[in-house]
């Protein structure tokens, strides 16, 4: 495979005026948000119908990756999803990021920009989706396969996947948040894999990114109490080489410096009286695997 480039990307898309804008829209800096980490169950309940419109995006978007395909077009397919839905894409324009979507490809770790550049057969793909309605947000990514991965690529794919759903089983009241990057680390390390550690999850709920920080490798002295009504992703990247990174001039880009391959699982979830509710759910109610978009059934999405 040849190492990712550049590639020309379309114009910005546009979005119906009847839809909310986020109050962040076009800020240069991050979001200030100075509220509580625990959410009302009324925010929950808006943020379970934000994620399953982010995740059955992600799921029609993924349907259509083929070699010969452009990120650009998943793009158009998300955008158009959400925008159907009601739902602000909350990627778009967001500290000016160009697209409605991320898809970061092959040694690409987050933030790629959909462009151009037609997908390649044995290409690794990751799809990051975040619906903004009703004011609050669902955000989500999977790792998924275009046309023949090597069985490498796809051990790397789901040894990520597994360690997201082994942290996310871990979570419940009165832990510290340091277990999650303690349990995602220890997985990964069996395998040799390299966690990466400059990208984090976060608190989500109506802020897109709060203060809440969910570090994927263990940090102990961070040491946060989970409580119910919690709200955060989990999101591990995992490299099969060393996970340290590079950026492109574009500012949002990030690859690893080796070029080895890079997977990535993301959830945003709920902590619960007894453990943790995956929020971002698509609409049969299985969660995303990623994987072979020849697996994907869109038949209870509308």
């Amino acid at each position: 495979m040849t190492a990712m480039k550049p590639y020309p990307q379309s114009p910005k898309r546009s979005v119906p005026a009847g839809i909310a804008r986020p109050p962040y829209l076009g800020e240069a800096g991050p979001e200030n948000y100075e509220g509580s980490d625990v959410q009302s169950d009324e925010t929950v309940e808006k943020m379970r119908l934000a994620g399953r419109i982010a995740a059955d995006a992600i799921l029609v978007a993924a349907s259509r990756i083929a070699p010969g395909v452009t990120t650009d077009h998943l793009d158009a397919v998300a955008h158009e999803f959400m925008c159907d839905h009601h739902a602000w894409p909350a990627s778009l324009d967001y500290r000016g990021f160009p697209k409605s979507i991320c898809t970061s490809v092959n040694e690409v770790i987050c933030h790629g920009i959909p462009d151009k550049r037609p997908l390649e057969d044995g290409d690794l793909i990751k799809i990051d989706v975040t619906a903004y309605i009703e004011g609050v947000h669902g955000d989500n990514c999977a790792t998924f396969y275009c046309g023949g991965v090597d069985e490498e690529s796809k051990k790397l794919s789901e040894t990520t996947r597994e360690s997201m759903y082994r942290a996310i089983r871990v979570c419940r009241p009165g832990r510290s948040v340091s277990v999650i990057g303690r349990v995602i680390e220890k997985y990964a390390r069996r395998f040799g894999y390299d966690v990466v550690r400059e990208y984090t999850g976060h608190g989500v709920h109506t802020a897109f990114h709060s203060g809440l920080i969910i570090f994927h490798y263990d940090e102990p002295r961070y040491d946060r109490t989970m409580a119910p009504g919690m709200t955060f992703t989990i999101e591990p990247m995992l490299a099969i080489g060393s996970a340290r990174t590079t950026q492109w001039d574009d500012g949002w880009t990030v690859l690893t410096q080796d070029g080895s391959r890079c997977a990535q699982f993301e959830q945003s979830l709920v902590i619960t009286q007894s453990g943790a509710e995956i929020l971002t759910l698509p609409s049969g109610g299985t969660p995303i695997l990623g994987g072979d978009p020849a697996d994907i059934d869109l038949s209870a999405i509308d």
